[in-house]
């Protein structure tokens, strides 16, 4: 028998390293039963996405129905695009024992933090303001005075950093690495899972 899995909440300031620590764990464990979250959004699939693969698309009229039926977990419109966790979809996986990461901001932590008080959440910390900076700007992708914007969010979230159950610094990538995988590792082997797991053999050790 499947034990639950566990919902991971996993946020950090934009250039900490997030999304390269949750895709290089779930390619250090190809075969466990984890995976990303996967959100709904009303903005166009990009060149290479696929719907039900990296998000669920629809239009703004479906969104708006899923979220008259109170069918997220949390939600959020990012630059007239609306984004959104679905609570079946979650809940589904999580009762077939698989672990999901959930990749987002403070806020939406918050409220799913509300309504599932048993996620685990993990921030993830640059260690220093100068090494984020210099990582936004080895991107490539931004102008000076966007990443000073994006420096003066990160502030702001990294604030955030105390309402989380576990705080992983990405200095060094591998052993950022190594402590989320501890991270989900220790779930793995709490009792009540390990009870439902090995249920036939915990019996025949006890038996008389």
């Amino acid at each position: 028998m499947n034990a639950p899995g566990t919902l991971f909440i996993v946020s950090a300031p934009s250039g900490a390293g997030k999304s390269s620590l949750i895709a290089a764990l779930l390619a250090r464990h190809q075969q466990a039963t984890m995976e990303v979250s996967i959100s709904h959004t009303t903005r166009q699939a990009r060149p290479g996405e696929e719907n039900g693969k990296h998000y669920h698309f629809v239009s703004v009229a479906e969104f708006k129905s899923l979220i008259t039926a109170d069918a997220f977990f949390e939600h959020a419109e990012v630059f007239g695009n609306f984004y959104g966790t679905s609570k079946v979809n979650i809940q589904q996986r999580l009762q077939a024992g698989v672990d999901i990461f959930l990749d987002i901001d403070w806020q939406g932590a918050e409220q799913v933090r509300q309504q599932m008080p048993e996620a685990k959440s993990i921030f993830i910390l640059p260690p220093s303001q100068a090494i984020l900076e210099q990582r936004l700007s080895h991107r490539g992708q931004d102008s000076a005075e966007v990443i000073a914007q994006r420096m003066t969010k990160a502030r702001a979230e990294m604030s955030h950093y105390p309402e989380y159950d576990f705080l992983i610094i990405n200095d060094e990538f591998e052993k950022a690495l190594d402590d989320l995988d501890a991270i989900v590792r220790c779930h793995g082997l709490r009792r009540t899972g390990q009870a439902i797991r090995h249920n036939d053999m915990l019996k025949q050790l006890l038996a008389e």
